[in-house]
């Protein structure tokens, strides 16, 4: 069920990208705008699961952190629980502020790519797409841009806990996980509404005189271009940050354990 609620969405929205490229009539496109909708839906209700089912995990290395680190309270009124929890709390904020703005950032270097070819595909020199070009440009920042989201999730827990004691860790490894759970929900509904907003606003559905081209069509369009990061990239990669700071945690734990004082606190305190 749940890999059929996962594949309803992306169906949806590619029957309508042929449907548009074949030049089919605006009728089809309407129907599958339709589809879509329910499809973005589906999506976070899918993702709903998956999430949940990241917490789960996160929550199963964490017990098994406290184990391995012999760690065996996490009281909020010790002062380096609590500095571990604030700054846990905060990281899933950072990484998604990252992933987005890295979206962002890779869209307008395809954006000027495709400027850039459009007046030779078009004009007397007839060139052909250069789809190689596009391609490249998509790949290379997918995987540059993620150099520092990927090290504040693998390093945030070694520092804390190398450097501050287990209870520390600890404190991380709990605010990172209610934070980002809270965060990824968030995500997926708000980015998934927006799109829908859109579709809905396309469609006539606050009158013919807010259809394409109007300032709330516009708007819509704005609204819609924060929330496909926000749902399809930064939201499900919250998943990410939940399970992988719990797994660092764990595998290192011993050491972590071996930095800690006898309270739990730095071994320098």
């Amino acid at each position: 069920m749940g890999l059929t609620i996962d594949a309803y969405g992306p169906i949806s929205d590619n029957a309508g990208g042929i449907a548009e490229m074949a030049g089919l009539p605006e009728t089809v496109r309407g129907l599958t705008d339709c589809l879509d909708a329910a499809g973005n839906t589906t999506a976070a209700i899918g993702k709903g699961f998956a999430i949940g089912s990241a917490a789960l995990v996160s929550l199963a290395l964490f017990g098994a952190f406290t184990v391995r680190a012999k760690v065996t309270t996490v009281d909020i009124l010790n002062p380096w629980v609590f500095t571990g929890l604030l700054f846990g709390a905060m990281m899933p904020y950072a990484f998604a502020a990252w992933t987005m703005k890295s979206v962002g950032e890779a869209a307008n270097d395809m954006v000027k790519e495709c400027l850039a070819q459009f007046p030779k595909i078009m004009g007397p020199e007839k060139m052909a797409p250069d789809y190689e070009r596009c391609i490249r440009i998509s790949t290379e920042a997918s995987l540059r841009e993620m150099l520092a989201p990927g090290a504040l999730v693998i390093l945030s827990p070694l520092v804390a806990g190398m450097g501050f004691g287990k209870n520390c860790c600890a404190g991380l490894l709990s605010g990172s996980l209610v934070s980002s759970v809270q965060l990824a929900i968030s995500m997926s509904n708000t980015g998934g509404a927006w799109d829908n907003s859109k579709k809905y606003i396309s469609a006539g559905g606050l009158g013919k005189e807010y259809v394409k081209g109007s300032e709330a069509h516009k708007n819509s369009v704005t609204g819609d271009t924060v929330g496909d990061p926000l749902k399809d990239t930064s939201g499900p990669a919250l998943n990410i940050v939940m399970k992988l700071t719990a797994i660092i945690s764990l595998v290192f734990g011993t050491a972590i354990a071996e930095y800690s004082n006898s309270e739990g606190g730095p071994f320098w305190a």
